[in-house]
C-alpha cells in the first residue's frame, strides 16, 4: 500500500457505467454530481462498451463476430503484441470502444481537479469472462492470462497519463465483481494466491505509473485477500454486504491504519433505489457505522472514508440515476453537518 491518497472524509466519486447515450450529457452529469469526477462507461451505445469488450482491444488473437468477442491463438498477432506491449500508446481505448472516455477529456480540457478517476475491469473478471473460440475462459491458458495482465495494465498506466494531464492525482479502479463468486464450483481452479497475484500486480502497475489504485467489488468477497492486494482504496455494496466487513474487524483496522481508504457503495444501482430516501439511506448508513464501530475504531472509520454507488448505473433509467446521484449527495451533507 502506497501513501494515504489524502482524500478527504465523505468524497464521492461513481463506479463506471450510466445509462445515457449521449456521452456529453453523461459527462456534464458527472461533471456537477461528483467530488471526484470519473470517465462514464455507456453501454447503452452498443456492446463494445460492455466491460470485457471494452477492454479487450489490442488482446492478440481478438476476434468479433456481430457482438461475439472471443480470442483465437494466433502466434504472429503474440510475437507482435510482445514486441509493442511497453509503448502504451499502441493499447489505448479508441473513442469506438469508449466515447464517454473522449467525451470527458473534451470537457476537463483546460481545468485542473485534485482527483479524477478512471478504471479498468479487473484481471480476473477480464480473463475469466473473455472466451476462446471453444467457449473456455482464456484464464485457463497460462500466456493468455498473462497477457491479459499486460494488457490491462498497459490500459490502467495510459488512463493514468491521460487524465494526469487534468489532475493532481489520477484514481483507478480495479473492477473485480467476480471476486465474490471465488470459491464457488464455476471458478474451483482459480487459487487464492494467484487471485491475490493478479491484483497485486494490477495494483503495482497502477502506482508505479503515479496513479492511486483502488478496488471494486459488488458482492460478498474474502475482504482480507483484497485488502492485501496492495490498493489503497476499497470500494465495496455497502448497502447490501456492510455487515460482512466485521467478519474481519482486525483486518479492516490494519488497512485503515496503514492509509487505506473504504469507499462505501451505499446508495443502491438496483431496484431498490425506488424505495430509498435520503432519510432511508442517512438511517442505514449511520446503523453500519455503528455495528462496525463495536470492533474498529469509528474516528478511523470516519476519517477513511469515500462515498459512491454500490456499483454501476448502466441498468438504471437517466431519472434513477439522477436520484442515485442526489441521495449520495445529501447523505455526504447530512455526515458533514
Amino acid at each position: 500500500m502506497g501513501n494515504n491518497p489524502d482524500i478527504k472524509p465523505f468524497s464521492t466519486t461513481g463506479i463506471g457505467s450510466l445509462p445515457h447515450r449521449d456521452p456529453d450529457e453523461a459527462v456534464g452529469l458527472v461533471l456537477e454530481a461528483f467530488d471526484i469526477p470519473f470517465w462514464p462507461q455507456l453501454p447503452a451505445l452498443g456492446f463494445r462498451e460492455l466491460m470485457i469488450p471494452q477492454y479487450s482491444e489490442g488482446m492478440p488473437g481478438l476476434r468479433i463476430k456481430g457482438e461475439n468477442v472471443f480470442v483465437e491463438r494466433d502466434e504472429e498477432e503474440i510475437q507482435r503484441f510482445y514486441e509493442t506491449c511497453g509503448d502504451d500508446s499502441k493499447i489505448a481505448i479508441s473513442g469506438e470502444y469508449s466515447r464517454g472516455f473522449y467525451s470527458f477529456l473534451k470537457m476537463v480540457e483546460g481545468r485542473n481537479f485534485e482527483f479524477l478517476k478512471g478504471h479498468i475491469t479487473g484481471p480476473l473478471t477480464f480473463a475469466l469472462g473473455l472466451k476462446d473460440a471453444d467457449g473456455r475462459p482464456i484464464y485457463f491458458d497460462e500466456e493468455f492470462r498473462e497477457i491479459s495482465l499486460m494488457l490491462l495494465c498497459a490500459k490502467a498506466r495510459w488512463q493514468v497519463a491521460q487524465l494526469g494531464r487534468f489532475a493532481e492525482r489520477v484514481i483507478i479502479f480495479i473492477d473485480e465483481p467476480i471476486l465474490s463468486a471465488l470459491g464457488s464450483t464455476s471458478y474451483v481452479g482459480v487459487s487464492n494466491e494467484e487471485a491475490l497475484r493478479l491484483l497485486s500486480q494490477t495494483a503495482d502497475a497502477i502506482r508505479a505509473a503515479g496513479g492511486i489504485p483502488g478496488i471494486h467489488c459488488c458482492g460478498r468477497a474474502d475482504w482480507p485477500l483484497v485488502m492485501d492486494s496492495g490498493v489503497d482504496i476499497m470500494n465495496f455494496d455497502a448497502y447490501a454486504f456492510a455487515d460482512t466487513l466485521g467478519i474481519y474487524p482486525g483486518d479492516v483496522e490494519a488497512f485503515l491504519d496503514a492509509g487505506g481508504l473504504l469507499a462505501w457503495g451505499i446508495v443502491p444501482t438496483t431496484e431498490d433505489i425506488n424505495n430509498e430516501t435520503a432519510d432511508s439511506i442517512e438511517r442505514l448508513f449511520k446503523g453500519a457505522i455503528g455495528k462496525l464501530s463495536k470492533n474498529i475504531s469509528r474516528e478511523l472509520l470516519m476519517n477513511n472514508i469515500m462515498l459512491t454507488p454500490s456499483c454501476g448505473m448502466g441498468s438504471r433509467t437517466v431519472e434513477e440515476t439522477q436520484k442515485i446521484f442526489k441521495l449520495l449527495s445529501e447523505l455526504k451533507e447530512a455526515m458533514l453537518r
